[in-house]
């Protein structure tokens, strides 16, 4: 009985994921220091030690790597926002927040590219796309348990609410550029519950039927 030794078929480019994480990760590297208008796929591939075949073996454009890089991070696996309680997970979620908004790379690339994405459609389009996805997984798991638990009226919406808890922590840390402690932190979280439950009563209320005055 003899074995034969499997061979891959002639002229198939066998990409090596490890050069696919260096890639990706001198990508982030380059945008944060030189920002989108001034990235170029030669200063990858030396950030990154590869030659520009391998760069386009994988992709065909700057544009086609960038918004390959944006919807990969949008599509990151969530960390578990169940703490038991509608506090501890907006709690929770701010501590993420602010971990990804914080971070040396991330603050230096998502402003440079929400500035691009006026000028350009197909950066525009990803992210739109992007945010809406998150905000869509998001929303379903935090406020999705606030409702089942009772803490938030069914009927709330999960993208407003999503709204009104990243918006006070994106405009701290990415616009204002304030840094953000652990008090401050808990009293905003403290503040966008109260505003939630106070602004999705409301607005389920209003919302339902009325009887006719007999």
């Amino acid at each position: 009985m003899t074995t034969e030794k499997r061979r891959a078929p002639a002229g198939a480019a066998v990409l090596r994921d490890d050069i696919t994480t260096a890639i990706r990760r001198a990508v982030m590297q380059e945008l944060a220091q030189t920002g989108y208008g001034r990235f170029s796929v030669e200063a990858v591939a030396r950030r990154a030690g590869v030659s520009k075949t391998a760069i386009y073996r994988r992709w065909r454009s700057k544009l086609e790597l960038v918004l390959d890089m944006v919807s990969a991070a949008a599509g990151k696996r969530l960390p578990q926002l169940d703490t038991g309680s509608l506090q501890g997970d907006v709690q929770l979620l701010l501590m993420v927040a602010s971990g990804a908004l914080g971070h040396p790379l991330a603050s230096q690339i998502i402003p440079d590219l929400l500035a691009e994405a006026a000028r350009n459609p197909q950066i525009a389009e990803t992210l739109q796309r992007a945010l809406r996805d998150y905000q869509v997984r998001i929303g379903e798991m935090v406020i999705g348990q606030a409702v089942d638990r009772g803490e938030l009226p069914a009927g709330t919406d999960p993208s407003a609410a999503i709204d009104l808890i990243i918006g006070p922590i994106y405009w701290r840390l990415a616009i204002s550029r304030s840094p953000l402690d652990t008090t401050e932190l808990t009293n905003m979280a403290n503040a966008i519950v109260a505003a939630l439950r106070i602004t999705c009563a409301g607005l389920v209320e209003s919302e339902a039927p009325r009887m006719p005055a007999q």
